[in-house]
C-alpha cells in the first residue's frame, strides 16, 4: 500500500514514514504545499496524511484539489490545529478521519488499515480471490489451506491485482505502485516482470495457476 505524507516538520515525517515502512506500507513525503500539490496531481495513493499547516499553503487546499480529482485515496489530516472549525471543515470537504498532534504511531497505523479496509476491500480483514486467501491483519496469503510465503513486494503485488481484478494494469502503473515517484527516475521496468513471475510461481506451486494474465502490449490482468 502506498502512502503520501504531507508534513512540513521533517523529524515527524521520517519518523511516521519509518514506522509505516516497517508496517510494510510504502511511504513517500512532501515537505511543503507546493510539493504536495505536485504529488497530488502526478501520483495515486491508497492513503493520504495531511498536515494543515505548510510553507506556501492551506493544507486544507490540498484536500479540496484531491476531492476535486475525485481521487480515490483515504484522506487522514495531521494536524496541531485541534479546533472543532479545522476538524469539521476537513470532514465536511472529503477527509476520512482527523487525528490530533501528538498521536501514537500505532494508533496512526490502525487508523490507516480501517480506512484502507473499508475503501478496497469492503471493511472486511480476508480479502478473497479463486482458491486464495489473504489476512490483511497478520498478512498471511493462503492458497486453500496451504500458506504461500511472499516477499513484501510480492504481497504487495498480490493486494494490487486482486484490488484491480478484472482490470487491464499497465506496466507502468505496477512500476509506480512498487517504488512510488522514484518510477520516474529507472532505467527500465524489468524489475516488475521479475517480481511478477516470481509471484506466479509461487501461486503456481500453491495450486492458483492462470490468476494473472499477460496482456500483450499493454500489461497485466488478475482473472477471477
Amino acid at each position: 500500500m502506498k502512502l503520501l505524507i504531507i508534513e512540513d516538520e521533517r523529524e515527524l515525517s521520517g519518523s511516521i514514514a519509518a514506522f509505516l515502512n516497517s508496517e510494510n506500507y510504502l511511504c513517500e513525503q512532501a515537505f511543503t504545499f507546493g510539493e504536495a500539490m505536485e504529488k497530488v496531481n502526478l501520483y495515486d495513493y491508497d492513503c493520504i496524511l495531511l498536515d494543515l499547516m505548510l510553507p506556501g499553503g492551506n493544507g486544507l487546499d490540498v484536500l479540496r484539489e484531491i476531492k476535486r480529482q475525485n481521487n480515490p485515496a483515504g484522506v487522514i489530516i495531521v494536524s496541531a490545529k485541534d479546533s472543532l472549525d479545522d476538524k469539521v471543515n476537513g470532514l465536511k470537504i472529503g477527509a476520512d478521519d482527523y487525528l490530533a498532534k501528538p498521536f501514537h504511531l500505532p494508533e496512526l497505523s490502525m487508523r490507516i488499515y480501517a480506512i484502507i479496509r473499508r475503501r478496497q476491500f469492503s471493511s472486511s480483514n480476508t480479502l478473497s480471490s479463486n482458491d486464495i486467501s489473504v489476512d490483511l491483519l497478520s498478512k498471511e496469503v493462503h492458497v486453500k489451506d496451504r500458506i504461500v510465503v511472499l516477499t513484501r513486494t510480492e504481497y504487495e503485488l498480490l493486494l494490487f491485482f486482486i484490488g484491480n481484478r478484472n482490470k487491464v494494469i499497465s506496466k507502468s502503473a505496477l512500476a509506480e505502485h512498487l517504488s512510488g515517484d522514484m518510477a520516474d527516475m529507472l532505467d527500465n521496468q524489468d524489475f516488475v516482470y521479475a517480481h511478477i513471475k516470481n509471484l506466479k510461481a509461487k501461486l503456481a506451486e500453491a495450486g492458483a495457476d492462470d490468476c494473472i494474465k499477460n496482456v500483450y502490449g499493454t500489461g497485466y490482468k488478475w482473472i477471477e
